[in-house]
Protein backbone atom coordinates (compact mmCIF):
# COMPACT_ATOMS: atom_id res chain seq x y z
CA UNK A 1 0.00 0.00 0.00
CA UNK A 2 1.31 3.51 -0.95
CA UNK A 3 0.87 6.24 1.24
CA UNK A 4 1.10 10.19 0.64
CA UNK A 5 3.87 11.49 2.29
CA UNK A 6 3.13 13.17 5.85
CA UNK A 7 2.45 17.33 5.84
CA UNK A 8 5.11 19.51 6.92
CA UNK A 9 4.80 22.41 8.57
CA UNK A 10 6.30 25.66 6.97
CA UNK A 11 8.72 27.97 8.53
CA UNK A 12 6.70 30.63 10.44
CA UNK A 13 6.39 33.82 9.21
CA UNK A 14 7.85 36.57 10.78
CA UNK A 15 5.61 38.95 13.08
CA UNK A 16 5.16 42.70 14.29
CA UNK A 17 2.98 44.63 15.86
CA UNK A 18 1.44 46.66 13.16
CA UNK A 19 2.86 50.41 12.79
CA UNK A 20 0.52 53.25 12.55
CA UNK A 21 0.84 55.82 9.72
CA UNK A 22 0.33 59.28 11.97
CA UNK A 23 -1.13 62.59 10.45
CA UNK A 24 -3.13 65.45 11.25
CA UNK A 25 -5.80 67.17 9.98
CA UNK A 26 -6.63 70.39 9.36
CA UNK A 27 -8.79 71.08 12.67
CA UNK A 28 -5.57 69.40 14.39
CA UNK A 29 -7.05 66.28 14.74
CA UNK A 30 -3.79 63.72 15.29
CA UNK A 31 -4.97 60.37 13.12
CA UNK A 32 -3.21 57.41 13.88
CA UNK A 33 -4.34 54.40 10.86
CA UNK A 34 -3.27 51.00 10.24
CA UNK A 35 -4.35 49.25 6.86
CA UNK A 36 -4.99 45.67 8.01
CA UNK A 37 -6.03 43.48 4.85
CA UNK A 38 -8.81 41.15 6.03
CA UNK A 39 -10.53 43.00 8.72
CA UNK A 40 -13.53 43.94 7.28
CA UNK A 41 -14.58 45.29 10.52
CA UNK A 42 -13.06 48.37 11.39
CA UNK A 43 -12.17 50.16 14.78
CA UNK A 44 -11.98 53.37 15.87
CA UNK A 45 -10.95 54.82 18.91
CA UNK A 46 -10.66 58.63 20.02
CA UNK A 47 -8.93 59.63 23.01
CA UNK A 48 -9.93 62.66 24.39
CA UNK A 49 -7.98 64.93 27.08
CA UNK A 50 -10.24 65.29 29.78
CA UNK A 51 -8.47 63.93 32.98
CA UNK A 52 -10.21 63.12 35.92
CA UNK A 53 -8.14 65.50 37.65
CA UNK A 54 -9.65 68.11 35.55
CA UNK A 55 -13.34 67.53 37.13
CA UNK A 56 -14.65 70.54 39.21
CA UNK A 57 -14.18 69.94 42.97
CA UNK A 58 -17.39 68.04 44.88
CA UNK A 59 -18.16 66.84 41.45
CA UNK A 60 -16.36 63.22 40.53
CA UNK A 61 -18.60 61.26 38.27
CA UNK A 62 -18.95 64.22 35.61
CA UNK A 63 -16.44 63.16 33.27
CA UNK A 64 -18.37 59.60 33.27
CA UNK A 65 -21.68 61.15 32.86
CA UNK A 66 -20.34 63.39 29.67
CA UNK A 67 -18.99 60.22 28.32
CA UNK A 68 -22.01 58.30 28.24
CA UNK A 69 -23.62 61.03 27.14
CA UNK A 70 -21.05 60.97 24.05
CA UNK A 71 -21.66 57.80 23.65
CA UNK A 72 -25.40 58.21 23.11
CA UNK A 73 -25.38 60.79 20.45
CA UNK A 74 -27.28 63.43 22.77
CA UNK A 75 -26.69 66.26 19.95
CA UNK A 76 -28.97 66.55 16.72
CA UNK A 77 -30.31 63.02 17.47
CA UNK A 78 -32.50 61.89 20.80
CA UNK A 79 -30.65 59.05 22.26
CA UNK A 80 -33.46 56.51 20.98
CA UNK A 81 -32.85 57.83 17.10
CA UNK A 82 -28.78 57.53 17.61
CA UNK A 83 -28.89 54.18 18.76
CA UNK A 84 -31.24 53.05 15.35
CA UNK A 85 -28.90 55.20 13.13
CA UNK A 86 -25.87 53.31 15.04
CA UNK A 87 -27.67 49.33 14.37
CA UNK A 88 -28.93 50.48 10.50
CA UNK A 89 -24.75 50.87 10.33
CA UNK A 90 -23.95 47.16 12.24
CA UNK A 91 -21.95 49.61 14.39
CA UNK A 92 -21.10 50.08 18.25
CA UNK A 93 -20.39 53.15 20.26
CA UNK A 94 -19.24 52.92 23.63
CA UNK A 95 -17.40 55.57 25.95
CA UNK A 96 -15.70 55.53 29.23
CA UNK A 97 -13.59 58.35 31.11
CA UNK A 98 -10.43 56.87 33.32
CA UNK A 99 -7.93 58.78 34.94
CA UNK A 100 -5.97 60.08 31.86
CA UNK A 101 -8.86 60.98 29.93
CA UNK A 102 -12.39 59.90 27.76
CA UNK A 103 -11.90 56.94 25.59
CA UNK A 104 -14.59 56.89 22.63
CA UNK A 105 -15.16 53.42 20.90
CA UNK A 106 -16.79 52.43 17.65
CA UNK A 107 -16.65 49.63 15.71
CA UNK A 108 -18.50 48.98 12.18
CA UNK A 109 -18.53 47.02 9.19
CA UNK A 110 -15.97 48.82 6.54
CA UNK A 111 -18.21 48.82 4.07
CA UNK A 112 -20.74 51.71 6.21
CA UNK A 113 -17.25 53.30 7.96
CA UNK A 114 -18.61 56.94 6.62
CA UNK A 115 -21.77 56.63 7.88
CA UNK A 116 -20.37 55.65 11.43
CA UNK A 117 -18.03 58.09 11.35
CA UNK A 118 -20.37 60.73 10.61
CA UNK A 119 -22.69 59.69 14.07
CA UNK A 120 -19.58 59.58 16.16
CA UNK A 121 -18.56 63.13 14.19
CA UNK A 122 -22.00 64.21 15.40
CA UNK A 123 -21.67 63.38 18.73
CA UNK A 124 -18.27 64.88 19.61
CA UNK A 125 -18.90 68.32 17.87
CA UNK A 126 -22.77 69.25 18.98
CA UNK A 127 -23.78 67.53 21.63
CA UNK A 128 -26.87 69.00 23.59
CA UNK A 129 -26.86 67.48 26.41
CA UNK A 130 -30.15 67.83 27.38
CA UNK A 131 -31.49 68.31 30.76
CA UNK A 132 -33.40 65.12 30.47
CA UNK A 133 -31.12 62.80 29.06
CA UNK A 134 -28.61 64.23 31.98
CA UNK A 135 -30.87 63.39 34.39
CA UNK A 136 -31.54 60.14 33.32
CA UNK A 137 -28.01 59.31 33.22
CA UNK A 138 -26.99 60.67 36.65
CA UNK A 139 -30.12 59.02 37.60
CA UNK A 140 -28.61 55.45 36.48
CA UNK A 141 -25.41 55.74 37.66
CA UNK A 142 -26.99 56.30 41.38
CA UNK A 143 -28.53 53.00 40.86
CA UNK A 144 -25.20 51.03 40.08
CA UNK A 145 -23.31 52.22 42.98
CA UNK A 146 -24.84 50.34 45.58
CA UNK A 147 -24.06 46.89 43.32
CA UNK A 148 -20.95 48.24 42.98
CA UNK A 149 -20.22 48.66 46.96
CA UNK A 150 -21.82 45.12 47.45
CA UNK A 151 -19.44 43.47 45.11
CA UNK A 152 -15.93 42.70 46.86
CA UNK A 153 -13.69 43.00 44.48
CA UNK A 154 -14.78 46.47 43.74
CA UNK A 155 -15.40 47.61 47.16
CA UNK A 156 -11.56 46.31 47.85
CA UNK A 157 -9.86 48.47 44.87
CA UNK A 158 -11.75 51.40 46.27
CA UNK A 159 -10.75 50.74 49.78
CA UNK A 160 -6.84 50.52 48.19
CA UNK A 161 -7.26 53.42 46.25
CA UNK A 162 -8.67 55.33 49.80
CA UNK A 163 -5.12 53.97 51.22
CA UNK A 164 -2.37 54.35 48.93
CA UNK A 165 -3.42 57.78 47.51
CA UNK A 166 -3.49 61.36 49.98
CA UNK A 167 -7.43 62.30 50.28
CA UNK A 168 -6.83 65.78 48.07
CA UNK A 169 -5.38 63.10 45.20
CA UNK A 170 -8.27 62.19 42.87
CA UNK A 171 -6.66 59.17 42.65
CA UNK A 172 -8.12 58.45 45.99
CA UNK A 173 -11.60 58.60 45.18
CA UNK A 174 -13.78 56.58 43.06
CA UNK A 175 -13.21 56.98 39.28
CA UNK A 176 -17.14 57.11 38.15
CA UNK A 177 -17.72 59.50 41.37
CA UNK A 178 -19.88 58.74 45.06
CA UNK A 179 -23.63 59.02 45.42
CA UNK A 180 -23.05 62.52 46.84
CA UNK A 181 -20.84 63.59 43.69
CA UNK A 182 -22.57 62.20 41.14
CA UNK A 183 -26.14 63.56 43.08
CA UNK A 184 -24.62 67.04 42.62
CA UNK A 185 -24.24 66.46 38.32
CA UNK A 186 -26.66 68.64 36.15
CA UNK A 187 -26.57 68.83 32.26
CA UNK A 188 -25.06 72.74 33.03
CA UNK A 189 -22.15 71.31 34.82
CA UNK A 190 -21.72 68.66 31.97
CA UNK A 191 -21.45 71.26 29.16
CA UNK A 192 -19.00 73.15 31.31
CA UNK A 193 -16.99 69.71 30.95
CA UNK A 194 -16.84 68.97 27.73
CA UNK A 195 -16.31 73.22 26.55
CA UNK A 196 -13.30 73.29 28.63
CA UNK A 197 -11.15 69.86 27.77
CA UNK A 198 -12.98 68.79 24.50
CA UNK A 199 -11.63 69.72 21.39
CA UNK A 200 -9.67 68.45 18.24
CA UNK A 201 -6.68 69.66 18.71
CA UNK A 202 -5.89 67.86 21.88
CA UNK A 203 -7.61 64.69 20.57
CA UNK A 204 -6.29 61.57 18.62
CA UNK A 205 -8.09 59.32 16.47
CA UNK A 206 -6.52 56.07 16.27
CA UNK A 207 -8.55 54.11 13.10
CA UNK A 208 -7.74 50.28 12.12
CA UNK A 209 -8.97 47.60 9.77
CA UNK A 210 -9.61 47.05 5.94
CA UNK A 211 -9.61 49.97 3.93
CA UNK A 212 -9.61 48.52 0.47
CA UNK A 213 -11.83 50.90 -1.35
CA UNK A 214 -12.21 53.45 1.00
CA UNK A 215 -11.63 57.11 0.24
CA UNK A 216 -10.38 57.48 3.95
CA UNK A 217 -8.91 60.96 3.39
CA UNK A 218 -12.55 61.97 2.31
CA UNK A 219 -14.46 60.27 4.97
CA UNK A 220 -12.51 61.96 7.48
CA UNK A 221 -12.95 65.26 5.98
CA UNK A 222 -16.29 65.91 5.38
CA UNK A 223 -16.61 63.80 9.60
CA UNK A 224 -13.92 64.56 12.04
CA UNK A 225 -12.21 66.74 9.82
CA UNK A 226 -15.42 68.81 10.45
CA UNK A 227 -15.24 68.74 14.34
CA UNK A 228 -13.63 72.27 15.15
CA UNK A 229 -12.95 73.61 18.57
CA UNK A 230 -10.37 75.70 20.69
CA UNK A 231 -6.79 75.23 20.44
CA UNK A 232 -6.53 75.45 24.59
CA UNK A 233 -3.59 73.34 25.97
CA UNK A 234 -5.17 70.25 27.87
CA UNK A 235 -4.58 70.57 31.38
CA UNK A 236 -0.94 69.20 32.81
CA UNK A 237 -0.84 66.61 35.17
CA UNK A 238 0.54 66.27 38.35
CA UNK A 239 2.82 63.61 39.76
CA UNK A 240 1.60 61.12 41.86
CA UNK A 241 2.35 60.45 45.16
CA UNK A 242 1.47 57.39 47.06
CA UNK A 243 2.03 55.54 50.53
CA UNK A 244 3.06 52.25 50.78
CA UNK A 245 4.26 51.71 54.01
CA UNK A 246 3.05 48.13 55.03
CA UNK A 247 -0.60 48.02 56.86
CA UNK A 248 -3.77 46.21 56.26
CA UNK A 249 -7.26 47.34 55.89
CA UNK A 250 -10.11 45.24 56.99
CA UNK A 251 -13.16 46.08 55.14
CA UNK A 252 -15.90 44.76 57.25
CA UNK A 253 -18.72 42.22 55.53
CA UNK A 254 -20.43 40.23 58.72
CA UNK A 255 -21.13 36.90 58.06
CA UNK A 256 -19.03 36.26 54.53
CA UNK A 257 -18.42 33.05 53.82
CA UNK A 258 -14.82 34.40 51.68
CA UNK A 259 -12.42 37.04 52.21
CA UNK A 260 -11.56 39.52 48.89
CA UNK A 261 -7.91 40.36 48.62
CA UNK A 262 -6.27 42.87 46.88
CA UNK A 263 -2.34 43.39 47.85
CA UNK A 264 -0.47 46.28 46.34
CA UNK A 265 1.67 49.48 45.74
CA UNK A 266 2.20 51.94 43.09
CA UNK A 267 5.25 51.65 41.21
CA UNK A 268 7.19 52.35 37.62
CA UNK A 269 5.19 52.94 34.51
CA UNK A 270 6.02 51.77 30.76
CA UNK A 271 8.51 54.74 30.05
CA UNK A 272 10.81 52.99 33.19
CA UNK A 273 13.51 50.87 31.61
CA UNK A 274 12.81 48.05 34.37
CA UNK A 275 8.93 48.14 32.69
CA UNK A 276 9.63 44.74 30.18
CA UNK A 277 11.25 42.62 33.79
CA UNK A 278 9.00 43.52 35.44
CA UNK A 279 5.93 42.62 32.97
CA UNK A 280 7.70 38.73 32.70
CA UNK A 281 8.63 38.83 36.32
CA UNK A 282 4.99 39.45 37.39
CA UNK A 283 3.93 37.15 35.51
CA UNK A 284 6.17 34.42 36.75
CA UNK A 285 4.43 35.28 39.86
CA UNK A 286 1.13 35.31 39.16
CA UNK A 287 0.24 35.64 35.69
CA UNK A 288 -1.22 32.60 34.85
CA UNK A 289 -2.37 28.88 36.53
CA UNK A 290 0.88 28.24 36.33
CA UNK A 291 2.76 30.26 38.19
CA UNK A 292 3.95 30.35 41.65
CA UNK A 293 1.02 32.24 43.76
CA UNK A 294 -1.37 29.63 41.87
CA UNK A 295 0.79 26.25 42.56
CA UNK A 296 1.09 27.14 46.28
CA UNK A 297 -2.48 28.54 47.35
CA UNK A 298 -5.13 26.67 44.40
CA UNK A 299 -2.65 23.62 43.78
CA UNK A 300 -1.13 22.90 46.95
CA UNK A 301 -3.49 23.95 49.92
CA UNK A 302 -6.80 24.63 47.84
CA UNK A 303 -7.04 28.26 49.28
CA UNK A 304 -8.91 29.89 46.00
CA UNK A 305 -9.63 29.43 42.74
CA UNK A 306 -6.92 31.54 41.87
CA UNK A 307 -4.70 34.63 42.03
CA UNK A 308 -3.40 36.94 39.70
CA UNK A 309 -0.35 39.51 39.96
CA UNK A 310 -0.77 42.32 37.51
CA UNK A 311 0.91 46.11 36.73
CA UNK A 312 -1.79 48.61 35.25
CA UNK A 313 -0.84 51.85 34.08
CA UNK A 314 -2.80 54.54 36.57
CA UNK A 315 -1.55 57.26 34.27
CA UNK A 316 1.51 58.12 32.22
CA UNK A 317 3.18 60.92 30.74
CA UNK A 318 6.92 61.39 28.84
CA UNK A 319 9.80 61.74 31.45
CA UNK A 320 10.79 64.58 28.84
CA UNK A 321 7.62 66.34 28.99
CA UNK A 322 8.11 69.83 30.81
CA UNK A 323 6.21 68.41 34.09
CA UNK A 324 8.74 65.46 34.14
CA UNK A 325 7.73 61.95 34.93
CA UNK A 326 4.54 62.52 36.33
CA UNK A 327 3.16 58.83 35.83
CA UNK A 328 2.57 55.72 37.91
CA UNK A 329 1.41 51.94 37.85
CA UNK A 330 -0.72 49.49 40.27
CA UNK A 331 1.07 46.83 40.93
CA UNK A 332 -1.26 44.37 42.71
CA UNK A 333 -2.21 40.63 43.94
CA UNK A 334 -5.54 39.49 44.03
CA UNK A 335 -8.02 36.76 44.68
CA UNK A 336 -10.35 35.31 46.89
CA UNK A 337 -10.22 32.48 49.66
CA UNK A 338 -12.68 30.99 52.03
CA UNK A 339 -12.57 32.95 55.85
CA UNK A 340 -11.34 30.37 57.55
CA UNK A 341 -8.44 29.99 55.44
CA UNK A 342 -7.73 34.07 55.22
CA UNK A 343 -4.58 34.12 57.75
CA UNK A 344 -2.86 30.79 56.61
CA UNK A 345 -3.35 32.14 52.83
CA UNK A 346 -1.98 35.57 53.62
CA UNK A 347 0.89 33.57 55.61
CA UNK A 348 1.80 31.20 52.50
CA UNK A 349 1.34 34.39 49.85
CA UNK A 350 4.24 36.11 51.96
CA UNK A 351 6.13 33.21 51.86
CA UNK A 352 6.40 32.99 48.34
CA UNK A 353 7.49 36.65 48.19
CA UNK A 354 10.02 36.10 50.67
CA UNK A 355 11.11 32.72 48.63
CA UNK A 356 11.14 34.64 45.46
CA UNK A 357 13.61 37.48 47.03
CA UNK A 358 15.64 34.49 48.64
CA UNK A 359 16.22 32.11 45.66
CA UNK A 360 14.71 33.83 42.60
CA UNK A 361 13.01 32.71 39.50
CA UNK A 362 13.67 29.40 37.31
CA UNK A 363 15.10 29.76 33.98
CA UNK A 364 12.17 27.52 32.91
CA UNK A 365 9.95 29.68 34.81
CA UNK A 366 11.10 32.80 32.62
CA UNK A 367 11.46 30.42 29.33
CA UNK A 368 7.59 29.61 29.81
CA UNK A 369 6.46 33.38 30.93
CA UNK A 370 8.16 34.82 27.41
CA UNK A 371 6.55 31.88 25.10
CA UNK A 372 3.10 32.78 26.59
CA UNK A 373 3.53 36.72 26.49
CA UNK A 374 5.32 36.77 23.10
CA UNK A 375 3.87 33.60 21.71
CA UNK A 376 0.46 34.45 21.99
CA UNK A 377 1.47 38.45 20.48
CA UNK A 378 -0.45 37.18 16.77
CA UNK A 379 -3.59 35.52 18.34
CA UNK A 380 -3.95 38.45 20.48
CA UNK A 381 -3.63 41.21 17.79
CA UNK A 382 -6.34 39.10 15.13
CA UNK A 383 -8.77 41.97 15.56
CA UNK A 384 -8.54 45.09 14.48
CA UNK A 385 -10.11 46.71 18.08
CA UNK A 386 -7.28 45.02 19.82
CA UNK A 387 -4.69 46.67 17.80
CA UNK A 388 -6.62 50.38 17.74
CA UNK A 389 -6.46 49.90 21.53
CA UNK A 390 -3.21 48.99 22.07
CA UNK A 391 -2.08 52.16 19.67
CA UNK A 392 -4.87 54.25 21.90
CA UNK A 393 -3.18 53.01 25.01
CA UNK A 394 -0.10 54.10 23.88
CA UNK A 395 -1.35 57.80 22.58
CA UNK A 396 -3.20 57.98 26.42
CA UNK A 397 0.10 57.23 27.93
CA UNK A 398 2.63 59.54 25.48
CA UNK A 399 4.51 56.52 24.33
CA UNK A 400 6.27 55.85 21.00
CA UNK A 401 4.26 54.21 17.65
CA UNK A 402 6.77 51.39 17.92
CA UNK A 403 6.71 50.54 21.46
CA UNK A 404 4.59 47.10 21.45
CA UNK A 405 6.75 45.90 18.70
CA UNK A 406 10.01 46.86 20.58
CA UNK A 407 8.55 45.63 24.53
CA UNK A 408 7.86 41.91 22.46
CA UNK A 409 11.68 42.49 21.62
CA UNK A 410 12.82 43.17 24.87
CA UNK A 411 10.85 41.07 26.52
CA UNK A 412 12.56 38.35 24.71
CA UNK A 413 15.68 39.52 25.60
CA UNK A 414 15.12 39.96 29.28
CA UNK A 415 16.97 37.14 31.46
CA UNK A 416 15.68 35.17 34.51
CA UNK A 417 17.76 37.57 36.84
CA UNK A 418 16.26 40.82 35.87
CA UNK A 419 12.87 39.42 35.76
CA UNK A 420 13.95 38.42 39.15
CA UNK A 421 15.20 41.87 40.34
CA UNK A 422 11.99 43.61 38.95
CA UNK A 423 9.28 41.17 40.42
CA UNK A 424 11.02 41.22 44.08
CA UNK A 425 10.88 45.23 43.69
CA UNK A 426 7.62 45.40 42.24
CA UNK A 427 6.18 43.07 45.58
CA UNK A 428 8.69 44.09 48.60
CA UNK A 429 7.82 42.06 51.61
CA UNK A 430 7.42 45.39 53.93
CA UNK A 431 6.01 47.71 51.28
CA UNK A 432 2.43 46.41 50.69
CA UNK A 433 -0.79 47.69 51.75
CA UNK A 434 -3.00 44.66 52.02
CA UNK A 435 -7.17 45.46 51.40
CA UNK A 436 -9.15 42.10 52.91
CA UNK A 437 -12.93 42.28 52.17
CA UNK A 438 -14.30 39.81 55.02
CA UNK A 439 -15.58 39.05 58.09
CA UNK A 440 -13.57 41.45 60.55
CA UNK A 441 -14.56 39.20 63.65
CA UNK A 442 -13.25 35.94 62.21
CA UNK A 443 -9.85 37.47 60.33
CA UNK A 444 -8.67 40.23 62.42
CA UNK A 445 -6.96 37.86 64.68
CA UNK A 446 -5.17 35.78 62.61
CA UNK A 447 -4.43 38.74 60.76
CA UNK A 448 -2.36 40.91 62.84
CA UNK A 449 -0.32 37.56 64.48
CA UNK A 450 1.09 37.59 60.42
CA UNK A 451 3.11 40.53 61.73
CA UNK A 452 2.53 41.77 58.29
CA UNK A 453 1.30 45.60 59.37
CA UNK A 454 -0.62 47.58 61.67
CA UNK A 455 -4.51 46.42 61.17
CA UNK A 456 -7.59 48.49 61.01
CA UNK A 457 -11.29 47.72 60.36
CA UNK A 458 -13.51 49.90 58.43
CA UNK A 459 -17.06 49.50 57.84
CA UNK A 460 -18.30 47.25 54.96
Amino acid sequence: MQFHPQPRGGAPKPWAFPAPDRSRLANGLTLLTSHRPGQQVVAVEINLVAPLDAEPEGLDGVATIMARGLSEGTGKHTAEEFAAELERCGATLDAHADHPGVRVSLEVPASRLARALGLLADALRAPAFPDSEIERLVRNRLDEIPHELANPARRAAMALSKELFPADSRMSRPRQGTEETVARIDAAAVRAFYDAHVRPATSTAVIVGDFTGIDLEAALADTLGAWTGSTAEPLKPTPVVADDTGRVVIVDRPGAVQTQLLIGRTGPDRHDRVWPAQVLGTYCLGGTLTSRLDRVLREEKGYTYGVRAFGQVLRSSAPSSPEGATGAALLAISGSVDTASTGPALQDLWTVLRTLADEGLTDAERDVAVQNLVGVAPLKYETAAAVAGTLADQVEQQLPDDYQAQLYARLAETGTVEATAAAVSAFPVDRLVTVLVGDAAQIAEPVKALGIGEVTVVSG
